[in-house]
């Protein structure tokens, strides 16, 4: 059986914590995911139009460093900024791969942004606030967050909808514990055509995203792309950006897979994913608190396909925990 946590957070999952942190003028912020531990972590790409920072480091190929701590930020390339003051703050924190002493230590924080400048908010690229919010995010972090209009979710917009922060967690029967946080910016509608039934009902936990359920069974679902998209689609306007965690000591290619299963999360929730206006990207990390049981590619797959659920239910909540903005009305006010 699985369950969702005590917290239905990401920071469920021992040894993670969150912050978030916003400018309300340029209507944008800064989500930080803070393993208390450098964590291993990987990294997959699906969508078309990707903006990110240290991705090239979490390859299994490669040194084999562990991150600090993941960014997902608001502000196109400019929120790539946020990661330079995480890493500042960490550093002076004493956080960070050692070189050798008498050297700053390196924190290695990976990075991923999507797009929201066009959602009415005052942004001037000579006054980046991205690097001031990342110090903020990462210096708030704890074991309690709230979703919705909130960190790196601020501003976002999700198909025709307010988007937003969410989180989801899962405890499977053996104790092991799995979580998501994504920001949902996306081209794609997480409705059902025509409903205010999420794509995600059939996974929903008790009523974490407003339990509505089909009054009665589609005759015919138009196959056609959602009329409830977003209607900005241009590349690098959109992107849904999150992170998946689990307390279960993974290898970086086992990691890899997991990222991979989860990233499905995002087709259990949306409609369409992964196009060539998105910049999707999932991040995966473990904090290694449980030792892998000893059929490991099963575990494997458990985890993954846990994990992929906890990113379709994350993305529901953090579309229904969402506020209007401007503009862009949340689904709470839409129907």
């Amino acid at each position: 059986m699985v369950r969702a946590g005590v917290k239905n957070l990401i920071t469920d999952v021992p040894g993670v914590k969150v912050g978030h942190a916003h400018d309300l003028a340029a209507r944008s912020g800064v989500t930080v995911v803070l393993p208390d531990e450098a964590a291993t972590a990987v990294v997959d790409i699906r969508g078309g139009a990707p903006g990110t920072r240290e991705t090239d480091a979490l390859q299994p190929a490669t040194l084999g460093v562990k991150a600090d701590a993941i960014v997902l930020s608001g502000g196109s390339a400019f929120g790539l900024d946020a990661a330079s003051g995480v890493v500042a703050w960490l550093s002076a924190n004493g956080r960070g791969f050692e070189i050798r002493p008498n050297v700053p230590r390196v924190p290695i924080v990976p990075a991923a942004i999507l797009f929201d400048l066009a959602n009415g908010g005052t942004f001037s690229p000579d006054k980046n606030p991205y690097a001031e919010l990342g110090r903020k995010a990462v210096a708030s972090a704890g074991a309690e967050f709230q979703l919705g209009n909130q960190g790196a979710g601020f501003g976002a917009v999700a198909g025709a909808y307010k988007g937003g922060i969410g989180s989801a967690s899962a405890v499977i029967d053996d104790g092991t514990t799995v979580g998501a946080i994504v920001a949902v910016n996306s081209v794609g509608s997480p409705l059902i055509h025509g409903t205010d039934v999420f794509w995600a009902f059939p996974l929903e936990q008790g009523n974490e995203f407003g339990g509505k359920r089909l009054k009665e069974p589609l005759k015919q679902l138009d196959l056609d792309l959602p009329k409830d998209g977003k209607g900005i689609l241009s590349v690098g306007a959109n992107t849904t950006i999150g992170v998946v965690a689990t307390d279960t000591e993974l290898s970086s290619l086992e990691l890899k897979r997991v990222a991979i299963m989860a990233t499905d999360g995002f087709a259990r929730a949306l409609r369409p994913v992964h196009t060539p206006f998105d910049g999707d990207t999932i991040f995966a990390l473990s904090t290694a608190k449980r030792a892998i049981g000893e059929n490991r590619v099963l575990e494997v797959t458990r985890i993954g396909s846990v994990a992929a659920d906890c990113v379709a239910r994350a993305i529901a909540r953090g579309v229904y925990a969402a506020e209007s903005l401007g503009p862009f009305k949340s689904y709470r006010d839409s129907f």
